[in-house]
């Protein structure tokens, strides 16, 4: 049967709901800001090869948020506008819930849910199992959002713009520009030894440095890499 969910026990629960998946773990939740603990489950799923998917409905992913979910293989996210709903699930168990998968929320907030099995509660299952593919089935890819944001912190960013001036242009412009997808281009800066992965972030290395990378700033969205226009990868 369901059981009632207080802010601490949806925590707990979606963290072992998590760990026991072996099939195929869905996330639903407008907001996404992960807590370290929430990244590393996610990530040894990753490293498992199990199928995730991740929908949210508040189109402001951190670039380092991006890129961090660029770097997972086996992780597909999408975004759905108009979102509100926060349901976690896996191939046996669901939680639906007041708490954004949201670090600030796990810590401030005061949350409830409901957790329950599909053996116990197959309708009740089922039915947020259809609703769940439902909303994966109307979201879009968020690669297109990704680059829109990542376009966003050039223009929305003063120091940015100078950068374009002169010719700089963010990691994701240059991918357009050479026509690949982003994440390939990072791997390949990185295997170049041009930038080197650092916890969640990319940092820009000496190498880097002297092939015309530099590290800029903007104050909504943090630091980012910026390439000359006319850089050569050979």
């Amino acid at each position: 049967m369901a059981k009632f969910l207080n802010t601490s026990g949806i925590t707990y629960h979606l963290e072992q709901l998590i760990k026991s998946t072996k099939e195929r773990l869905v996330i639903i939740s407008p907001y996404l800001r992960l807590s370290d603990k929430i990244r590393e489950l996610i990530e040894d799923l990753d490293r498992l090869k199990i199928d995730i998917r991740l929908v949210y409905g508040k189109n402001d992913l951190h670039p380092r948020e991006s890129a961090w979910l660029e770097s997972l293989t086996f992780v597909r996210c999408s975004f759905c506008k108009n979102l509100h709903a926060k349901c976690y699930l896996n191939e046996s168990e669901a939680i639906i819930t007041s708490m954004n998968i949201y670090e600030f929320s796990q810590v401030n907030n005061n949350e409830m849910g409901i957790v329950f099995n599909r053996d116990d509660d197959p309708e009740l299952f089922k039915d947020t199992y259809d609703e769940a593919q439902r909303l994966i089935r109307i979201s879009d890819q968020v690669k297109i959002s990704v680059e829109l944001i990542e376009a966003e912190v050039v223009e929305d960013d003063p120091i940015a713009e100078a950068n374009s001036l002169a010719k700089q242009i963010s990691t994701s412009q240059l991918a357009k520009q050479l026509k690949r997808p982003s994440k390939a281009l990072f791997s390949e800066l990185q295997e170049k030894g041009w930038i080197a992965r650092n916890d969640n972030n990319w940092e820009l290395t000496d190498l880097g440095k002297q092939k015309g990378g530099e590290v800029k700033n903007s104050k909504r969205f943090g630091d980012y890499i910026t390439w000359p226009q006319n850089v050569s990868l050979d």
